[in-house]
């Protein structure tokens, strides 16, 4: 918990709610006659508007990006390094809004929460949401939020996919577009990888079909598991063997199969800590929307023609150690907004973190996004 609060940092912030009664007709087929959205604010929006950002969270993410829920918080929000007065995300030049995801589990309508129809809790039933649905939903939001405008729209893994999404469908109400760690696509490996996170949680006894919190359980291995394989994905190797090389926990073998390198300790910390903050269900359906993503397939598979319209300048940032979503899948998204002739810059940064890199405050990185945010903050009417 924080003993003060930094004067870079957004301080003491508020998770707020939107109720929409509108029918929401989702890509599957199915439709939601109403929802909530959960989100946070930083920053002010100015005169007229025009110095709104949109972050888009990835997988586990949710809308509490930057500060603190109170002073005993133990942790700021996922991505305090980068928001907040002087930041790269400088809220005192712009108004950010972070929103939970519908089929989130951490306010906004989704597996976790009460299905207003039966009274009971959504759990399996909750219908597949696609990156497509998010953008519509979000841009339904921006307009309850009475924001013309998206002065630049940001994220990073399956956020940086939504933001892809974004200038796709609203090309014209998105300026600028920060693209970090994505890709167009996700690999044959990647939805492997998704296919034995969701193969763990559906065979842990406690998952009861998706109705466990009916039951008053949680399927605690299942979900532990997943998020096991998905941190070693989210490391590099040079990370995992700098931060844990062979070292043993106890300082010698105990010749079992209980934990004796500290690695093995590190990922049993996470999985445990994570079952106790995100949802099985959304775990399944956030993955799904992975999987799904593919703006390029109704385009002949031409991303250079999905972007053709597209009016936003872009950043597109990759990491040189990120072997989930490589440099050389947002060297595609380059390539196809060269083909289309938008404005784009694109940095590759030194980094041996892997995926997880776009979360962390590496110098380059963050001298590169504030220096882009600087340029935006300029053009502000």
């Amino acid at each position: 918990m924080p003993e003060t609060i930094a004067d870079d940092s957004v301080g003491i912030v508020e998770t707020q709610f939107i109720h929409f009664s509108e029918a929401l007709t989702l890509e599957c087929g199915k439709t939601l006659t109403e929802y909530d959205i959960a989100y946070e604010t930083y920053g002010e929006l100015n005169a007229d508007a025009s110095n709104a950002v949109l972050i888009c969270h990835a997988l586990s993410g949710d809308q509490h990006a930057a500060g603190y829920h109170s002073m005993d918080d133990r942790k700021a929000g996922w991505w305090d390094s980068a928001i907040g007065p002087g930041k790269a995300i400088d809220t005192n030049h712009f108004f950010v809004v972070s929103i939970n995801n519908l089929g989130g589990c951490k306010g906004s309508s989704g597996p976790n929460t009460i299905n207003p129809e039966t009274g009971k809790y959504w759990g399996p039933d909750f219908p597949i949401v696609t990156v497509k649905d998010w953008i519509l939903c979000q841009y339904r939001f921006m307009k309850a939020l009475n924001i013309e405008h998206w002065c630049a729209v940001i994220g990073g893994s399956l956020g940086g996919m939504q933001v892809l999404q974004w200038t796709i469908d609203y090309p014209d109400l998105i300026r600028n577009a920060i693209v970090i760690a994505a890709a167009p696509k996700l690999s044959a490996q990647n939805i492997a990888f998704n296919e034995v996170a969701r193969q763990s949680i559906m065979s842990d006894p406690d998952f009861c079909d998706g109705h466990y919190l009916e039951k008053n359980t949680v399927p605690r291995r299942g979900l532990m598991l997943a998020r096991m394989l998905g941190h070693i994905t989210y490391l590099s190797d040079d990370a995992m063997r700098n931060k844990f090389g062979r070292e043993l926990r106890e300082g010698k073998l105990n010749f079992g199969f209980d934990v004796d390198f500290q690695v093995e300790s590190y990922l049993r910390y996470q999985g445990r800590s994570f079952v106790d903050r995100f949802d099985a269900n959304t775990y399944l359906l956030m993955t799904k929307t992975l999987d799904y993503f593919d703006p390029a397939s109704e385009y002949d598979d031409n991303l250079a023609l999905a972007l053709s319209q597209t009016s936003a300048r872009f950043l597109v940032i990759s990491f040189t150690s990120d072997w989930r979503f490589a440099p050389e899948r947002s060297q595609e998204i380059v390539k196809a907004l060269l083909l289309a002739e938008k404005q784009l810059s694109y940095i590759e940064i030194e980094a041996n973190q892997g995926h997880d890199a776009f979360l962390i405050p590496i110098p380059h990185y963050m001298n590169v996004f504030a220096s882009h945010m600087k340029i935006i903050a300029g053009e502000l009417s």
